[in-house]
């Protein structure tokens, strides 16, 4: 069958919200709906309900911008983690990705994503302005830049340092385990644990 010529305006509608999402083609997508279709009413209620749930309860860390059940996330409410320590990442999933290497117990930062020109995501895209204000304040003593080694992320550590270098603090960055061009997500626990355990100063 064709994917476009379907016989139902329903299943067509459901495919086409399915491969909207990322790495979902259109064979992918009609596959999870013909899954769902072959479900009981009661489980896709609830997998529907679990959707709305998460988009409409999901909060944002206020502090460090990690996703979270509350407003301030368990990482940031832990008094055993080093509050002098700042990990700054890219987005959530480098944040799940660090915690399991059960080497790091500071803080994060998240910035929601990396400078790319190309894309058109400038600084006041990110949330780089909230972690200036953390530095400010006087409570931070090492700020470690654990972005991909990409050039956005290159570009995005630099414009940093640039950023944090003129405050009393030291900034790191993480050893060579992490290999040129890996996204820190796809990074195996040991590489990064390892990375994280012998960062290095951060050099222009």
């Amino acid at each position: 069958m064709s994917y476009t010529e379907f016989p139902s305006r329903l299943l067509e509608n459901a495919v086409n919200e399915f491969a909207s999402l990322p790495g979902i083609g259109r064979k992918t997508a009609f596959r999870l709906v013909m899954n769902l279709l072959r479900k009981e009413p009661a489980e896709v209620k609830s997998f529907g309900e679990t959707l709305l749930k998460l988009h409409e309860e999901i909060h944002y860390c206020k502090i460090c911008h990690n996703i979270s059940d509350t407003e301030i996330c368990s990482i940031c409410s832990d008094k055993k983690r080093d509050r002098l320590l700042i990990c700054v990442v890219e987005n959530i999933q480098d944040v799940m990705a660090v915690e399991n290497t059960r080497q790091y117990k500071g803080l994060y930062h998240v910035l929601g994503g990396l400078i790319s020109p190309v894309n058109g995501i400038g600084p006041s895209d990110l949330k780089i302005s909230s972690l200036e204000e953390k530095v400010k304040a006087g409570d931070i003593r090492e700020i470690i830049l654990a972005l991909s080694t990409t050039m956005e992320g290159d570009t995005t550590n630099y414009y940093l340092y640039k950023k944090l270098h003129v405050y009393d603090i030291l900034i790191t960055t993480l050893a060579r385990g992490v290999a040129i061009g890996d996204e820190l997500e796809y990074t195996d626990e040991i590489t990064l644990g390892r990375a994280i355990k012998n960062r290095n100063p951060y050099q222009q």
